[in-house]
């Protein structure tokens, strides 16, 4: 809902004579809150019910998480503007210690992406990690109940719902690679439907867009979803773009990570740095951990 009223507002101050109404809907991926997202669809769930909304009239512009966006979009629907990312880090929120190094061995951390646990799991085998879902409110609520000695969280929901003192510590890229798209809102249309892309292309941010660009080629090409520890991150040095990305067995028991850096001023250069860097993995078997991640899920 943040994220729709804080479209809408930017809407407003671009179009003041214009009405902006917000449909507010509660998807699968809210509801469903006693599994991980790996066991129950992944994250297209919070996609689903916005995208029958735009198709069928109720709604025309959709604001997502990119994070929770499916790498290929469904026929007849398009992203009409990613807006300027915010922060794109993960977090480290916990009452007791300052930072991951300092929590005691068995210590439960929380979080609700493999990603993040084949991270934690790697660089500190002596910590325990458990599955943690539901809203921001439910999740450092059973924190402060003593459920998790420390959760990991993304820096951007904290900061846009104004929970940023809750941040004990942002974990750097170095130990935690994001996720394709954290941190970054795209607006969602129908295909075809070229005077709402004009609307929104205020909005548009191209250098965010870019960077989300590359590495959602990395996941869209390593057939990335919540069954696969994958993570792709790119950031700007002038207009170069660096380009890292891991895939790790489900198990933790081997990680394959690459990176590139290259002149991007396209989304056409984006997509080609994405489509090396995947193939850098694919090449070193990325492939296998991708199917038996996906095969582990299934069983599961």
């Amino acid at each position: 809902m943040w994220q729709a009223e804080h479209v809408r507002d930017a809407l407003h101050k671009l179009y003041p004579q214009c009405d902006v109404r917000i449909l507010g809907m509660t998807t699968r991926g809210d509801q469903i809150l006693d599994r991980s997202l790996a066991k129950v669809g992944g994250k297209g769930l919070f996609v689903k019910e916005l995208e029958l909304a735009l198709a069928d009239g109720r709604a025309d512009l959709a604001v997502h998480s990119l994070k929770d966006v499916p790498m290929q979009l469904p026929d007849g629907f398009a992203l009409g503007a990613i807006l300027e990312r915010e922060d794109p880090c993960d977090a480290f929120v916990c009452n007791d210690y300052d930072s991951l190094d300092a929590l005691p061995a068995g210590a439960v951390v929380g979080t609700s992406s493999l990603r993040r646990e084949m991270s934690l799991r790697a660089r500190y085998p002596h910590l325990k990690v458990a599955p943690l879902r539901g809203n921001l409110d439910t999740r450092l609520a059973k924190l402060d109940r003593g459920d998790f000695a420390a959760i990991i969280l993304a820096a951007a929901g904290l900061k846009r719902l104004g929970l940023a003192p809750r941040i004990r510590a942002v974990l750097p890229p170095e130990a935690s690679l994001p996720a394709a798209g954290q941190g970054a809102l795209g607006i969602e249309i129908r295909a075809g439907r070229p005077e709402l892309a004009a609307w929104l292309a205020p909005l548009h941010h191209v250098a965010s867009a870019l960077a989300v660009t590359a590495e959602r080629a990395v996941s869209r090409a390593l057939g990335g979803s919540c069954q696969v520890p994958l993570a792709a991150f790119a950031q700007f040095e002038g207009a170069q773009l660096t380009l890292r990305a891991f895939v790790a067995a489900i198990d933790g028991s081997r990680t394959l990570a690459a990176s590139e850096t290259a002149a991007v001023v396209s989304s056409g250069d984006a997509e080609a740095l994405g489509a090396r860097v995947a193939q850098r993995l694919v090449d070193d078997g990325a492939l296998a951990l991708v199917r038996a991640a996906e095969q582990d899920a299934t069983r599961s």
